[in-house]
């Protein structure tokens, strides 16, 4: 595995967050499209932010062999990023409309 298919592994993750969380609660659905672009830059920006931590893409594959643990995070915190700028886009969307 290396460090680009871990971050597009990231971004699909960012993106069926953010999906399923206009799925199972319809306040915040924006759309597949919106839901979808809301999930990308969501986690791009979690995995930005919380990365430097040390659960990169670098630092996962920094001895060669894929850090399970390390990659396990990086999943994690994209899933929720992607949450997060869902709920984030939705709310922004709503303030802009009153």
């Amino acid at each position: 595995m290396t460090d680009t298919l871990i971050s597009l592994l990231s971004i699909l993750i960012g993106i069926i967050g953010a999906n399923l969380i206009g799925y199972i609660f319809k306040k915040y659905s924006l759309g597949i499209i919106g839901n979808t672009i809301a999930g990308v830059f969501g986690s791009i920006f979690f995995i930005k932010m919380f990365g430097r931590l040390g659960f990169d893409p670098m630092s996962i594959m920094k001895t060669g062999t894929v850090n399970t643990l390390l990659f396990g995070i990086n999943i994690l915190v994209s899933f929720i990023g992607g949450v997060i700028g869902s709920v984030a886009a939705k709310w922004l969307k709503n303030k802009l409309n009153q």
